[in-house]
């Protein structure tokens, strides 16, 4: 695939983390030549509910990116839970053609029972927002190009195969640690193959919509 042909890549944090965690892969994709963007949540704490940080993903495509440019999507940690919620319910899966989920609890983790901050209890196992989420996950990404990476070692994301969505390429990882993902040299490896994939959904036109 040429320089011309990829679509930008949006990168979303997680917990406390800002633009700054994405470094190395940003440095990394950057170098093979995809154009890489980044922003930060606010807040990232946890205080805001995650549906309203998917809004903020909304708000950034929309300010950043032509009505009928695609794109392709990753989502690290609460930012997998967010961006999947760009996906489906804010009208996300018109525009992006690759989503990559690292590390995310799609079915819930139990170090989320820890605080009780509105975005950290929807991420719950069993909360109302997941399984709001995960009741047609199937049939709206079905649409895109998924790929779900997650680690068993995860502890984080307790227990690790919660990051698990039985959808599109799912890649398990042993790498040491939740926060150690987003620099391991084998996950850059398999977001650069992955980035590269061709399109196998025939999406429709963004500019008939």
């Amino acid at each position: 695939m040429s320089h011309n042909q990829r679509n930008p890549v949006l990168l979303v944090h997680g917990l406390y983390n800002t633009v700054n965690k994405f470094n190395t892969m940003t440095n990394y994709l950057t170098n093979l030549g995809w154009s890489v963007h980044c922003f930060n949540l606010q807040p990232n704490n946890g205080d805001g509910h995650l549906d309203i940080l998917a809004e903020q993903v909304n708000h950034y495509i929309n300010n950043n990116f032509e009505p009928n440019q695609p794109l392709d999507l990753i989502g690290f940690s609460m930012g997998g839970i967010i961006t999947r919620y760009y996906l489906q319910r804010l009208g996300g899966i018109d525009r992006v053609h690759r989503y990559i989920s690292i590390s995310a609890p799609n079915n819930g983790t139990l170090t989320a029972y820890a605080l009780s901050r509105p975005g950290i209890k929807q991420m719950r196992p069993n909360s109302q927002f997941l399984q709001d989420l995960n009741k047609d996950i199937h049939e709206t990404l079905s649409h895109l190009n998924v790929t779900i990476i997650w680690t068993p070692y995860d502890l984080m994301i307790f227990p690790a195969h919660s990051s698990k969505i039985n959808l599109g390429t799912e890649i398990k990882l042993p790498v040491f640690s939740h926060e150690w993902m987003v620099r391991d040299t084998r996950l850059l490896n398999i977001l650069s193959q992955s980035l590269s994939q061709p399109v196998t959904m025939v999406k429709k036109s963004l500019n008939t919509r």
